[in-house]
């Protein structure tokens, strides 16, 4: 693990340095502070926005301050407590590793989920290329300057923007002079510490932050630790010109142990099942963006980037093989082949050709992938009249590579009787993978807004994606030449909505929008049911799969009847088309299976929310429904539920609720004012009960639904420094946001004959910390 007190001192010497460069030049005094405006991005390139009453779908927006007051961990902890229709499933019981839903849509850092939500920092899709997965844990908090959830289908964030958009904007020096130092710590040894330094003479500026977390976590074997820094160098012409080089670097190693069976649960919600569950990664990031007026009326804009994360996976996990049933290969492992009859028995062999010993009752999984991306865009801003009303059009062009690395191996092992594994040095080279992907994409997009009249404006966009992904075999002792494919998709997305502000306070907005996913090299190479592959690691085949295609509709009211009140309404429906899934056909915890097209999935939804200040309070409440269905009769696979039948199949119909999604979240929350310098602040957040992955024809009993209430305090001493307080999950509620269904019997024996297996929510915790500002 890493050392928390090296890693503190070099964050300090750091940013020490770096005040340096706030003499004289880059004077406190001299600090010019950029005119703020209200708008809100609508591409993923920096440029001109919209006011949001100009934008015909649901936007929410925080800000830095915003997430410094909530004391959140990181940008997925406040989204889930603050924001509207985004849930989440604990499926690894680690803070940083949360998969993130919205609407019914994924953003999560595990393979072998269905990604939907396109995430932009800067500019750059962070997606990962491998899987259009998102690793959270690699957005530092302390530098995010400004967030924007963009809701439907937006063609204008390209691909994976089935359910909408998160776009985040970091901080620079000249929004964000100033120096801090935080730290905090608390329950389950956690030590969390900040640095920001900021400054700026009017043309030159820096912004710097780095954060490190540490923390052994509330479950056993759950050690944690993550580093993050980012830098930025800022450059400012007049008001015509600006150039931003930013650096991000993450380096972070998490344990997450993954679900429960919920009669190990109902014993020790803080035990394991089996361990340990590693993912390390270590990233490296670089930007470079401008903006330049070339005239009052014309703004060219773009970035170009470079990207490289190298993950390290290592998964301990029971066995899915089995003792041989001939007398010759007695004393020996040998495939589960059951199901094909005795004359199939297939015995296993290490690397040197020997049959294994039946003695060995588990497995790792170990992988690295080695992921690189890099590419720009450009995009041209039109801000003048047209027919005498007034018109913002945009025209942009965006290309991308993404160049994966994947290679795996299993090892065999034995179980301790702490259900951690111990390797035995033994390899299966019939299970290793080694392939190289590479996914180019390119696309061409444009919107325009045209205000009819001063209350009523109507916008057009589209963008047309092309997408390559090619799969190529490297593995020289297991070769799987079928693995061998090229795959091309291409889509124009078009989309068309309205505003209309009928009161100076309320206005309606309505819209229709398409967007498409290319499916996932982790998906091509996964994708066939006489093959199935072991998440994350063995791949067999590449057969093909179609693109997913959506359809969103939305509409709504919002309104600010007073400057200190907001509120918003609205509906929408999300149709998938060849939507794709991970079908299970086995594995301990459901992890063998493959990728499959399996027809229409639908999200229906209303949202509402509302918030504002009164006096010396400061409050939100949103509210939202959330209907995900299958729309499309099919069979899929679930060996492990208890009403499948010969086959092992259960038979969804239309209608069927998807696993994983509530479908009420609330969540209210507020800031009051005790006295001068000293507030307290509280959240709960709800969530209904949702079906477990396995289940996806809803025979069995959802998970119960679940609140949770948080509560936090800061007094500020004086100008430059404060001291802050918060516990989670105040009245130390059990509740569990996550289930699937598995094989516990493998590993605890016969006894454990429930197939449940559930994510735990973590226990009562608390933490107190100080800021020192100047």
């Amino acid at each position: 693990m890493l050392n928390s007190g090296i890693y503190i001192l070099e964050i300090c010497i750091i940013t020490f340095a770096m005040l340096g460069l706030s003499n004289p030049g880059l004077a406190q005094d001299d600090v010019v502070q950029a005119e703020t405006i209200e708008v809100i991005g609508i591409t993923p390139a920096h440029g001109i926005g919209l006011p949001e009453n100009m934008i015909p779908y649901a936007v929410q927006s925080a800000t830095s301050d915003d997430l410094a007051r909530t004391r959140s961990l990181d940008l997925s902890e406040f989204m889930t407590r603050n924001l509207g229709s985004i849930t989440v499933n604990e499926a690894q019981s680690n803070p940083l590793q949360p998969d993130v839903q919205y609407r019914g849509f994924s953003a999560s850092p595990l393979l072998g989920l269905p990604q939907g939500i396109a995430v932009y920092q800067n500019g750059v899709r962070i997606n990962e290329p491998f899987g259009d997965t998102v690793n959270w844990d690699l957005i530092p908090e302390s530098a995010i300057s400004s967030i924007n959830l963009i809701g439907g289908s937006n063609p204008l964030f390209g691909l994976n923007t089935l359910g909408g958009a998160l776009s985040i904007t970091t901080k620079i020096g000249f929004t964000h002079p100033g120096h801090s130092v935080e730290a905090y710590g608390g329950s389950f040894e956690r030590i969390v510490s900040t640095v920001e330094s900021g400054a700026n003479n009017g043309v030159l500026g820096y912004f710097f932050t780095g954060s490190y977390f540490e923390e052994d976590g509330w479950r056993d074997d759950s050690e944690s630790d993550a580093l993050n820094f980012f830098a930025t160098l800022s450059w400012r012409h007049e008001a015509s010109s600006t150039l931003d080089l930013s650096l991000s670097h993450g380096n972070t190693e998490l344990r997450g142990n993954g679900p429960l069976s919920v009669q190990l649960l109902a014993l020790d919600r803080n035990t394991i099942f089996t361990s340990p569950d590693i993912t390390e990664n270590n990233m490296v990031m670089v930007n470079l963006e401008g903006t330049h007026w070339l005239n009052d009326t014309v703004q060219l804009s773009g970035n170009v980037f470079y990207r490289v994360n190298d993950t390290d996976s290592f998964n301990g996990d029971g066995t899915e093989f089995v003792e041989c049933g001939f007398a010759a290969n007695a004393g020996f492992l040998c495939e589960d082949n059951a199901d094909l009859g005795t004359a199939a028995e297939e015995v296993i062999v290490d690397q040197f050709g020997n049959p294994v010993s039946d003695a060995f009752d588990a497995i790792n999984n170990i992988s690295r992938r080695e992921q690189e991306g890099f590419g720009g865009t450009f995009q041209t801003t039109f801000l003048a009249d047209l027919f005498g009303h007034q018109n913002q059009a945009i025209a942009g062009a965006s290309y991308s590579q993404g160049l994966a690395d994947f290679d795996s191996q299993v090892e065999i092992a034995s179980l301790n009787p702490d259900r951690s594994t111990l390797g035995s040095g033994l390899f299966l080279p019939d299970e290793s993978t080694v392939i190289k992907t590479h996914t180019r994409s390119w696309a061409v997009y444009f919107t325009d807004t045209f205000s009819v009249t001063d209350t009523f404006a109507v916008t057009l966009s589209g963008r047309y994606n092309n997408t390559s992904v090619v799969i190529g075999d490297r593995n020289t002792v297991n070769p799987a030449p079928e693995l061998n494919g090229e795959h091309d998709y291409a889509r124009f997305n078009p989309a068309a909505g309205f505003t209309w502000q009928f009161t100076p306070a309320v206005s309606l907005y309505g819209s229709y929008s398409e967007s498409s996913r290319a499916p996932t090299p982790i998906e091509l190479a996964c994708a066939d049911p006489d093959a199935p592959c072991n998440l994350p690691n063995a791949f067999l085949a590449d057969p093909p799969l179609d693109q997913v295609v959506s359809e969103s509709w939305e509409a709504g009211l919002r309104g600010t009847p007073l400057p200190s009140l907001y509120w918003h309404a609205g509906v929408f429906r999300t149709e998938n088309k060849d939507d794709i899934i991970f079908i299970s056909t086995g594995g301990v915890t459901a992890n063998e299976g493959f990728f499959d097209n399996i027809g229409e999935t639908q999200r229906l939804g209303i949202e509402a929310g509302a918030g504002g200040n009164w006096n010396e309070l400061d409050w939100f409440i949103n509210y939202s429904f959330v209907q995900a269905t299958f729309e499309t009769d099919f069979a899929v696979n679930s060996p492990n539920h208890p009403f499948a039948d010969a086959n092992d199949e259960i038979f969804v119909t239309d209608g069927d609720r998807i696993p994983g999604i509530p479908q009420h979240n609330l969540k209210i929350g507020g800031d009051y004012t005790l006295a001068p310098g000293l507030s307290i602040g509280a959240d709960l957040v709800y969530n209904s009960g949702q079906y477990l992955r396995g289940d996806e024809a809803n025979l069995l009993d959802t998970i119960d639904g679940y609140a949770v209430v948080n509560v936090r305090g800061t007094y500020r001493v004086n100008k430059y420094f404060s001291v802050f307080a918060k516990i989670n999950n105040l009245f130390d509620t059990d509740y569990e946001t996550f289930g699937l269904l598995g094989e516990a019997d493998e590993v605890l024996g016969p006894a454990f004959d429930d197939p449940r297996f559930l994510g735990p929510g973590a226990p009562i915790s608390g933490f107190v910390g100080v800021t020192f500002e100047f």
